[in-house]
């Protein structure tokens, strides 16, 4: 049974309260850990804790703080098995997914901003006929709070806690509780790396009670948050009107929109990946995929015959392609839209049952889905499943799919398939989404803004845009006629 705790102060210890929650591993359903059941307590004491750090930490040279960040990136990558089977045991990912992806991108992540802090900059601006020159200071906040999810665990939340460090400030953080293993991991990487006590904090516990306590903390003067669109609302209407600067990664139902002209195998293989990669749990899937009606029942086929290939199994495994999904409740929600079908809006093409695999049958696994639909306004289609399913329907037109791809109260991403110059183009800058992909899928550089529109989101992350986030900005006028 393994116990996790808070990282407070640069030291591990129980919750105030010594209340736990249980810690399911999803490929079997047996309960493997137990955590924090953290309460507001135990989120003021690390709140002194960085607001007393930050004192020295805002101080620190940038050479400094850039050295350490790299070292928390080395000593992850050292340590890239013992990560790996840890995210995968908490997520239910197939083992060599947190190898390859999750693992290596939170180094990254460590890394580029360790490396990005020393070349941000500052504006100045000189009126020569009024003798004045304009520039521009950025200072870190002071303490902030960053929440992540359960379906990137490490990935997302060092894509929040290593630019907060790099601009100075001091984190009080909250990872999910489903998944809190290598959140816990980071904080023994953070000690061995020399980074100072109390800079950061990582206190466990449900959203209800532990995030909110960070969301309401009068002195906390930040939120990062991703997760759902529903507590991203409660997040904003609480912490609007303490004027708290907030940053807001939520859900999206992306649109994959392939034309006739597109490079057929290559939008297939993709389109495996986008639609089924970490059992669907990712929000930039493309969950609804609309499909030339010329080479629509081509695609659906074809598109079928590569679905039903695909190995779902056990996340220890090395063939495994599609492991377990999060939770219980996670999974229940999932089959509940499977349930849903109607034979009047959707159809059911492939997948969509529980499959039970020996010496796994309590795990959450699930059969990756294809559902055909004939109505964008369905659930199906407006709603995040969140899970292996995908929806498939055809469009005739440029201006149709456009207008069903944004008829959706989300916004984060979208994918195009065309060889078509000004196609790509028009839907480029047409479609409501903070990221377009032509081609290609899930190709991210960090230097660039990432983030939504609409119900996805407010803020931006990555590059000197997360950078700008995490510190305020002064003006100084200085006049030296």
């Amino acid at each position: 049974m393994i116990q996790i705790q808070n990282y407070i102060d640069g030291t591990f210890v129980n919750p105030i309260q010594n209340e736990w929650i249980e810690n399911t591993d999803p490929s079997n359903g047996l309960v493997y850990g137990k955590i924090p059941n953290s309460c507001s307590k135990d989120v003021q004491v690390a709140y002194k804790a960085a607001q007393k750090a930050f004192i020295t930490w805002s101080e620190t040279s940038i050479e400094e703080r850039s050295s350490i960040l790299l070292k928390i990136a080395h000593l992850i990558e050292v340590h890239l098995n013992r990560f790996a089977e840890a995210e995968s045991k908490d997520n239910g990912k197939p083992i060599s997914v947190a190898k390859t992806v999750d693992i290596p991108r939170a180094a990254s992540n460590f890394r580029f901003f360790g490396h990005a802090i020393t070349q941000f900059y500052s504006e100045s601006h000189e009126v020569k006929s009024e003798k004045t020159i304009n520039y521009t200071l950025r200072h870190p906040i002071g303490v902030v709070g960053c929440i992540s999810p359960w379906n990137l665990p490490l990935y997302l939340l060092s894509w929040k806690i290593a630019p907060a460090l790099a601009a100075g400030n001091c984190v009080v953080a909250k990872p999910s509780e489903v998944t809190p293993y290598t959140a816990f991991l980071l904080g023994e990487i953070c000690t061995e790396a020399g980074l100072p006590k109390g800079v950061l904090n990582i206190v466990h516990g449900l959203g209800a009670s532990t995030g909110k306590a960070i969301v309401e903390h009068p002195h906390i003067k930040a939120i990062s948050f991703t997760g759902g669109t529903e507590t991203g609302k409660f997040i904003a209407k609480t912490a609007a009107p303490m004027f708290k600067k907030l940053s807001l990664e939520l859900g999206g139902k992306n649109p994959n929109i392939i034309f006739a002209d597109c490079d057929y195998e290559k939008m297939l293989t993709t389109t495996i990946r986008s639609s089924f990669s970490n059992q669907g749990q990712i929000c930039l899937c493309g969950s609804r995929i609309f499909v030339e009606a010329s080479i629509y029942e081509q695609f659906k086929i074809d598109f079928i015959k590569r679905v039903q290939q695909l190995v779902v199994g056990p996340p220890s495994n090395q063939s495994t392609q599609v492991g377990a999904l999060v939770s219980k409740t996670h999974f229940e929600k999932v089959q509940l839209y499977i349930e849903g079908i109607d034979n009047k809006q959707s159809r059911l093409l492939c997948g969509g049952n529980r499959i039970h695999i020996e010496g796994f049958e309590n795990g959450y696994y699930l059969s990756p889905t294809v559902i055909e639909v004939n109505s964008n306004s369905c659930k199906l289609n407006q709603e995040e499943i969140f899970g292996p399913v995908v929806t498939l329907m055809p469009f005739n037109s440029d201006t149709e799919v456009l207008a069903l791809a944004n008829d959706v109260k989300y916004g984060l991403s979208a994918t195009v398939w065309t060889n078509n110059l000004k196609r790509s183009l028009m839907f480029s800058e047409k479609l409501e989404t903070g990221i377009v992909w032509v081609n290609t899928w899930m190709q991210r550089d960090l230097r660039t803004p990432f983030g939504g529109v609409k119900s996805s989101g407010v803020g931006r992350e990555g590059g000197f845009e997360v950078l700008r986030f995490f510190t305020e900005t002064k003006n100084i006028c200085i006049n030296y006629d």
